[in-house]
C-alpha cells in the first residue's frame, strides 16, 4: 500500500493520475496548502521541505517527495508507461525534466500575474505571457503529427496534462495550439 499525501495542485495530480494509471493500491491523505498543512510537525517529518506530494511505499519503505521522482520512481517500481532503454526512455525523461524544469514552473507562476494581480506588474506580466506561449508553441510542435508526447503514453503526458488543464489560468487559447487541444481532449477521456 502506498500512502499518497497531497493537494489539488498540478504537482498532486500528476501523481494521483499515476498511481491510478499504475493500478496501485494507495491511501490518499489531503494536506490543505491553503490552511498552511505543509508545514505541520507530522508532515514535514515526511518532507522537511514542506512541500507535496510526498508518498511513502509500504512495501520498499521508501518514502519520496518531487512529483517528477516519484513519477520515476512508480515507472520503474511497475515497469509500465517508461520505456526500459533505448531512445525512447531518454525522450520520456526529457519530456518529464522539461515539464518539471520549465513547463510546470513557469505555468506554476503565471497566474500570479496573468490572473490573479493582473495590471500590477506589467513588466512580469509581459515576461510570463512571452514565456507561457513560448512554452505552449513549444508544446504545440512536439505533439505536431502524435498521439503522445513520445511515442506511447507515458510519464511524461501523466506530468504535463495537469498543466495545460489549468490553460484559463494561463490565459491560454487551446484553439491556437491545436495540437495541444487535441492531446489535451485524448487525455481528458482516459478512464
Amino acid at each position: 500500500m502506498i500512502d499518497l499525501y497531497t493537494w489539488i495542485t498540478p504537482n498532486g495530480l500528476k501523481v494521483s493520475i499515476a498511481l491510478e494509471e499504475f493500478g496501485l493500491s494507495y491511501r490518499s491523505h489531503a494536506i490543505d496548502i491553503t490552511k498552511g498543512d505543509q508545514f505541520r510537525p507530522d508532515f514535514l517529518a515526511i518532507n522537511p521541505g514542506g512541500k507535496i506530494p510526498v508518498i511513502i511505499d509500504d512495501e520498499t519503505g521508501i518514502t519520496l517527495a518531487e512529483s517528477g521522482a516519484i513519477l520515476l520512481y512508480l515507472a520503474e517500481k511497475t515497469g509500465r508507461f517508461l520505456p526500459r532503454q533505448g531512445a525512447a526512455r531518454h525522450h520520456t525523461i526529457e519530456w518529464l525534466m522539461w515539464q518539471m524544469g520549465g513547463f510546470g514552473p513557469t505555468l506554476g507562476h503565471a497566474p500570479y500575474f496573468l490572473t490573479y494581480n493582473s495590471g500590477q506588474a506589467p513588466f512580469a506580466e509581459d515576461l510570463f505571457r512571452k514565456d507561457t506561449h513560448r512554452l505552449y508553441e513549444t508544446l504545440n510542435a512536439r505533439l505536431e503529427g502524435r498521439a503522445y508526447l513520445v511515442d506511447d503514453y507515458s510519464i511524461a503526458d501523466m506530468a504535463v496534462w495537469p498543466w495545460v488543464s489549468r490553460f484559463q489560468r494561463h490565459k491560454v487559447d487551446l484553439n491556437a495550439f491545436p495540437h495541444v487541444k487535441q492531446w489535451y481532449l485524448r487525455l481528458a477521456a482516459r478512464p
